[in-house]
């Protein structure tokens, strides 16, 4: 590199600190803004503040685990299934103004959901068990709704002909008959499940009906559940579709102020429906129909999640109390770091040092703008990046050490460092990001966090070690300190 070309990057290396630390401490260069501001009549913006993003073990909160009903999904749609869950459930907390929450699918079929600063479990359930389960019934064939039918009449049956028996012995006697539960199940008895539900909805508006001034609510499907929905229209045309939300009608029918088994919410289909977009009308007031709207929109899940397998709540204390420690582990494995640098390589352990406090400021400023939630593994890898940062300056300095003991100039010297050091400085970061992004693709939340903060480490850290070590050099090297052998070697 010219003269000029090491001055530019130079500059634009000192560019870069200024603006990370700004954007990653802004709250001093917001005052200079402000007093500015006040003294010239200026109108400058504030930097943005909007700080780290904590995760569970640090804000504390709570961690909820589901396993999803996947019994009725086909098993090459259970992976698309769980990922609309997932979905949906982000979707869900994010209206209740949870911030840094993490949902993630593990396994088949579990879901795991991570709320900080969330103090009660029962609130954090009530949230989960709220998002509910839209789906979109069509009437059975008439063999199947005959059959029902006998069913229903043998019941009745088992009932007139043993009046003078207790419940219990009447019931005993009505569990004899095959398939029973029909009698129980209502109106939906007559029905079966498509292959619609709420995870092919786009969102729910609030309409008014043009004649009667009526509420209803309208719904759009994305473009797959559109098709879908046309497919349903076209195979029912003359027929009923019900709708049903948590497994009830999504209204009340019947008008006696509850949603029950009695009731059934069924529009006739009277042809083919284009362009994903279905209509609920029938007895509900503005009030219910703004609440089933806001429901929908929140998220409708594509299939039933029950109860939490496991539930547990982290106090922030905990949390506070390892963060302290991992920093304050953190500023010691720095300085400790920073000393070895100086008494073993002298001024290039200087400017090592100098490059790595950049690489720190870069880093943060990375994970605020990204965002990336800090975890106490996250934090673990951030320290272990700094480590292999210096591990890249090492093996350049070796290098370095090796051409100056030949003979050759400072500046060779540094130049032949860096290409003999890159190959081992590439492969040993190349090999470590295969196993980070392995662990980040494949791990649980907790060693995503631990990956991540390791991969983004490691790319700051190898244009730390390889760009602005190497620029700080050459300029000192063209200097009258090129001069000194004793602190480049």
């Amino acid at each position: 590199m010219t003269k000029k070309q090491i001055n530019i990057s130079f500059l634009l290396i000192l560019l870069l600190a200024v603006v990370s630390a700004c954007y990653c401490f802004p709250q001093y260069p917001n005052n200079l803004i402000n007093q500015a501001n006040q003294k010239y009549n200026w109108s400058i913006p504030q930097i943005p503040d909007n700080g780290f993003k904590l995760g569970l073990d640090l804000k504390g909160g709570v961690h909820l685990e589901y396993q999803a009903d996947l019994s009725t999904v086909p098993e090459e749609e259970k992976e698309q299934v769980m990922e609309g869950v997932r979905d949906l459930l982000e979707r869900r907390i994010n209206t209740f103004g949870v911030t840094e929450s993490i949902v993630q699918v593990y396994g088949q079929d579990r879901v795991a959901v991570e709320l900080p600063g969330v103090e009660s479990i029962e609130n954090a359930i009530q949230w989960i068990g709220e998002t509910p389960l839209l789906e979109f019934w069509e009437e059975l064939p008439e063999e199947e709704r005959v059959k029902v039918d006998e069913v229903r009449q043998k019941v009745s049956d088992v009932y007139n002909n043993n009046k003078d028996k207790t419940q219990e012995e009447i019931f005993a006697e009505i569990q004899k008959i095959d398939n029973w539960i029909l009698v129980y199940l209502g109106n939906q008895a007559y029905y079966q499940k498509t292959e619609l539900n709420g995870g092919y909805l786009k969102k729910a508006t609030l309409a008014y009906d043009q004649i009667t001034y009526a509420p209803i609510v309208e719904l759009q499907f994305n473009d797959e559940g559109s098709k879908i929905f046309e497919q349903i229209t076209e195979r029912n045309t003359g027929k009923t579709l019900a709708i049903y939300l948590d497994g009830l009608s999504i209204i009340d029918t019947t008008g006696d102020g509850k949603i029950d088994a009695n009731d059934l919410y069924a529009p006739r289909v009277n042809e083919k429906i284009s362009g994903g977009q279905a209509m609920i009308s029938g007895n509900m007031d503005v009030q219910e129909a703004k609440t089933l709207v806001q429901r929908l929109n929140e998220g409708a899940l594509p299939v039933p999640l029950g109860e939490p397998i496991a539930q547990k709540k982290i106090g922030p204390t905990l949390g506070a109390v390892s963060l302290e420690n991992a920093i304050r582990a953190g500023m010691v494995g720095a300085i400790a770091i920073i000393i070895f640098l100086i008494i073993f390589y002298r001024l290039p352990g200087i400017l090592a040092s100098l490059a790595l406090g950049l690489y720190i400021i870069m880093l943060l400023s990375l994970m605020k703008m990204v965002p990336v939630t800090l975890t106490l593994a996250g934090i673990g890898g951030l320290i272990l990046s700094v480590g292999m940062a210096v591990d890249a300056n090492i093996l350049i300095f070796s290098r370095m050490r090796e051409e100056l003991k030949e003979g050759k100039s400072v500046l060779t010297s540094i130049e032949e460092g860096l290409r003999r050091a890159w190959p081992s400085i590439r492969d040993g970061n190349f090999t470590t990001l295969i196993v980070a992004f392995v662990l980040y693709f494949l791990g649980t939340s907790f060693i995503k966090a631990f990956a991540f903060a390791l991969i983004l480490g490691i790319f700051v850290s190898m244009f730390s070690a390889v760009v602005v070590t190497n620029i700080f050099l050459q300029i000192f090297a063209r200097g009258k300190l090129s001069k000194i052998k004793f602190i480049w070697s």
